[in-house]
């Protein structure tokens, strides 16, 4: 219980029923080696999912405003991946307090992605079940990125460099990026970029951050010389 206490202590969350919280730690592996004494976090991992989901759906769909649906999928996509789910857990070094079977424990799954993203997952259901919505969002939105939309350029295409490369074949043009525009207050400005080729604007973007703005710009660019994604 004192493992459990320390949990709480670094996710801000003390649990009225502690036992959602041994769950939420517990691998189907320890509870194999338990003769099932113990249930495994399998089922919060599946609640655990579903919850995520829509609260980054919902906080993306709030806050990028000027991304449309397709672009809003993708982003929500890459901030539930089991990558992503993975360094979220690294963070509350969450590795650490899942209790695994021994052959698991002896074979590194203390440090396998797949085991802390779904931790991390079941740890969700656990708050969500115990708390409410509030508690579980406060959580969720901790790792979130204050710079969305530049996280998820950067996890995708970084169209800057594919258009830079495409450039660089006539050594006789360059690109450059400018600040067309800013709007909005402080708290929430947004940048327009354009994209420049020689003296020629090639593409334009408008986003939250200059990094998101120029990608989009580079992006449009890329589109409009007939560059496809492989």
């Amino acid at each position: 219980m004192d493992r459990l206490e320390e949990f709480e202590k670094i996710i801000g969350y003390k649990f009225n029923d502690r036992q959602l919280l041994f769950e939420a730690l517990s691998h189907s592996s320890f509870a194999n080696e338990s003769k099932h004494r113990y249930r495994s976090n399998e089922r919060l991992e599946f609640l655990g999912d579903s919850v995520l989901s829509i609260v980054v759906s919902d906080y993306i769909f709030k806050h990028c405003r000027d991304i449309p649906e397709g672009e809003l999928t993708k982003t929500r996509a890459t901030l539930v991946c089991e990558k992503a789910l993975y360094t979220f857990g690294e963070r509350i070094d969450l590795g650490s307090f899942i209790m695994l079977g021994k052959g698991e424990e002896l074979a590194g799954g203390r440090e396998r992605p797949s085991i802390i993203a779904d931790a991390f997952e079941a740890v969700i259901a656990a708050i969500y079940l115990d708390g409410g919505m509030e508690p579980v969002r406060k959580h969720i939105l901790r790792f979130l990125p204050e710079d969305i939309q530049g996280a998820v350029a950067d996890a995708y295409d970084d169209y800057k460099t594919i258009l830079q490369e495409i450039v660089q074949k006539n050594p006789e043009e360059h690109v450059e990026y400018r600040i067309a525009g800013e709007s909005g207050p402080d708290h929430n400005k947004s940048f327009t970029v354009q994209v420049m080729l020689n003296s020629n604007v090639i593409g334009e973007g408008t986003a939250h951050s200059k990094k998101s703005a120029e990608q989009q710009a580079a992006h449009e660019a890329l589109r409009l010389m007939g560059w496809e994604k492989k």
